[in-house]
């Protein structure tokens, strides 16, 4: 799989949650067309650059229970996802456990694949390093 490919996917799916929503990890994957790398998504937007441009509003990815998941020991992303979320007028609550936690039902955002632009043809990822083997194609 091409990182460039499996980026830019990531970043231009997650452009289109709307404000007031989110999505999970592993759906942003189903939607570019990869249901097994969610933790790929995951770590596609730790490492998104802030000078980003357009914006990329990853703090409307959370995990598949509606969790906003720890960023680390000694990290604030965490709480910055939470009031990025509650500044968008999104209810965060904090659990028993201490988790932060989305209604999924109230603000969840599941389009079916197929049905959002990925920014990017599939045809360049298939020709680097995809599951189909260029060898073989006709």
């Amino acid at each position: 799989m091409d990182g460039d490919w499996f980026h830019t996917a990531v970043y231009h799916v997650v452009r289109q949650i709307p404000p007031q929503r989110v999505t999970s990890y592993g759906h942003v994957a189903k939607l570019i067309g990869k249901p097994a790398y969610s933790r790929h998504v995951g770590q596609a937007l730790k490492f998104l650059s802030p000078d980003a441009h357009p914006p990329v509003p990853w703090h409307r990815v959370v995990s598949s229970t509606g969790a906003i998941s720890s960023r680390g020991p000694g990290t604030d992303g965490a709480t910055r996802q939470r009031d990025a979320l509650v500044a968008e007028g999104v209810d965060v609550v904090t659990t028993r456990s201490g988790e932060l936690k989305i209604d999924l039902r109230e603000y969840g955002w599941f389009p079916a694949p197929g049905t959002v632009d990925i920014g990017v043809e599939r045809d360049e990822e298939e020709g680097s390093g995809g599951e189909r083997d260029e060898q073989g194609a006709d």
